[in-house]
């Protein structure tokens, strides 16, 4: 059995504080986290929007099937029967497009959330775990990315590179890592002084194992708002890239609507109905993701929930009080 998991060295990591905070963290398992999120209304509200937003795109070919590019009537129109989200100026169908272009930018975002994730965490735990030097020259190159500014890095990357959707996730997964890589070293920094991670040493567990049986559990949650956080960053930024005609144009999605819709002077018409649809689309998937990192924080974080109401007698006392 992992160390992790003994009961004496879970119940001294549950009691560490945070430094600077006297208020103890409480560490969260992985089934403990799953049934903390299953149990929060923001965490429950987010994950039903995500749902949606994924059964749509994983449904495009049922309910948009044909090509979306492809003029259906007359340009510009307004939303009707017909058309129910009115059409471009060029007479494609708005509904259609939003809908494929669901798949390509819910793809792209979790890709890089994953993606970013996973190197930040390979990163933090080496930092944290193999020692002074390794730690010094990991965060020199975190530092060299954190400091290196975000948008004209993407700009210069996306305009040498070839267009793909290959490069829109390489180029985003080189600039959105550095900073998960920062948050889960720290976090890891903390647990590597912990009891069980020098009761593994002297066992003569491998480094792999201790990082990634020992203290890796006990991450869990930081982790899992940190994939957010990149998921966030990757639609946004994917649709930033292709609204700046430095991505793959060819392809459908949100950012390739806004795209269009620029081009095509949907602003200056006033044809709310083209570029509505992508914009909201991407708020929405931003919001959900962002009421999931809520309810991720208030299930590890004691100090963020709500307290129970203890059941009032009718003297006026709880039942605690009157026992």
């Amino acid at each position: 059995m992992s160390l992790a998991q003994d009961p004496t060295a879970l119940a001294e990591l549950e009691l560490a504080e945070q430094a600077g905070d006297p208020t103890p963290r409480r560490r969260v398992g992985r089934d403990g986290l799953v049934r903390g999120l299953l149990s929060n209304g923001k965490a429950i509200a987010g994950l039903i929007i995500l749902v949606i937003f994924a059964a749509v795109a994983l449904l495009a070919p049922v309910l948009a099937p044909g090509d979306p590019t492809l003029i259906q009537g007359l340009g510009a129109q307004l939303p009707s029967a017909e058309h129910l989200l009115g059409t471009t100026a060029k007479g494609q169908d708005v509904l259609a497009l939003n809908i494929w272009g669901a798949r390509s930018s819910l793809f792209v975002g979790f890709t890089v959330g994953i993606l970013a994730t996973l190197v930040g965490l390979l990163v933090g735990l080496a930092s944290a775990y193999l020692g002074k030097f390794v730690d010094n020259l990991l965060s020199l190159v975190t530092n060299v990315f954190l400091l290196l500014p975000g948008l004209p890095l993407l700009v210069i990357l996306a305009a040498f590179l070839p267009q793909g959707i290959g490069t829109v996730i390489i180029v985003l997964v080189i600039t959105g890592w550095a900073g998960s890589a920062r948050v889960l070293r720290s976090q890891a920094l903390s647990i590597r002084g912990k009891d069980f991670v020098a009761a593994a040493q002297v066992t003569g567990e491998s480094p792999l194992r201790i990082m990634f049986r020992e203290m890796l559990p006990n991450m869990a949650s930081i982790v899992m708002s940190t994939l957010l956080a990149c998921v966030i960053f990757g639609i946004g930024a994917q649709a930033g890239l292709e609204f700046l005609g430095l991505g793959d144009i060819s392809t459908v999605s949100w950012g390739t609507n806004l795209y269009w819709a620029s081009n095509d002077g949907a602003l200056l018409t006033g044809s709310w109905w083209v570029f509505v649809p992508p914009g909201l689309g991407i708020a929405l998937v931003a919001f959900a993701l962002a009421l999931v990192n809520y309810g991720v924080d208030e299930t590890t974080n004691p100090r963020l929930r709500r307290p129970r109401r203890r059941p009032v007698t009718a003297a006026g006392t709880t039942k605690e009080d009157a026992r």
